[in-house]
């Protein structure tokens, strides 16, 4: 299986990968749903899943897919150890905070929400989600942009995003209702 995935990723990566990241968010959004909101499968919302599979599959996947090719093939340095510190800050400078506010905004459309609405979105989830992710991302990108190969960084991601993606689609879900209020309001999700 493993073989057979390898020769699918080296002749289609977007493709794959975009496929893995789509399964991955839907996957996130359900433990959000069914571990974090204990909503109970009677209750899930199986449109809001879609939504974050389709946000997967159509914009994360393609995006960090060429993301990750466009700082392996144009991020260099004096040495090893520099050239990792430049990808992890440039990807954590430039990308991270875009690729949050994309998926609010992102999200907000597919809800049907206004632009106020997904302002309001924006204004009650964005900042707690962009200082939650530099308390997780730059180790993992250090690690995954050091020891991982490249066709192999986006599955990486991908599954320690699975815990990232479930606190997505919660504050998410969160920020829609307006109960987020500090950032110290998602280190502890209800219980």
């Amino acid at each position: 299986m493993i073989a057979l995935y390898n020769r699918l990723l080296t002749k289609y990566p977007i493709f794959i990968q975009s496929v893995s990241t789509a399964c991955l968010f839907g996957a996130g959004d359900t433990i959000a749903q069914q571990i974090v909101e204990k909503q109970g499968i009677q209750q899930h919302d199986f449109l809001r899943t879609g939504r974050m599979m389709v946000f997967g599959g159509a914009v994360a996947g393609p995006a960090l897919s060429t993301w990750y090719r466009l700082l392996e093939h144009n991020v260099k340095a004096s040495t090893p150890f520099k050239t990792l510190v430049k990808k992890v800050a440039i990807d954590q400078v430039l990308f991270a905070p875009v690729f949050i506010g994309v998926f609010f905004s992102t999200q907000g459309l597919f809800e049907g929400k206004s632009v106020q609405e997904i302002k309001e979105k924006l204004d009650h989830g964005y900042t707690t989600a962009v200082i939650n992710n530099y308390k997780l991302w730059p180790t993992v990108q250090l690690f995954n942009f050091y020891f991982v190969p490249l066709n192999h960084r986006l599955m990486v991601t991908n599954i320690v995003a699975l815990g990232w993606n479930s606190y997505l689609s919660w504050i998410n879900h969160e920020a829609s209702s307006q109960s987020i209020d500090t950032p110290s309001a998602v280190i502890s999700p209800p219980s």
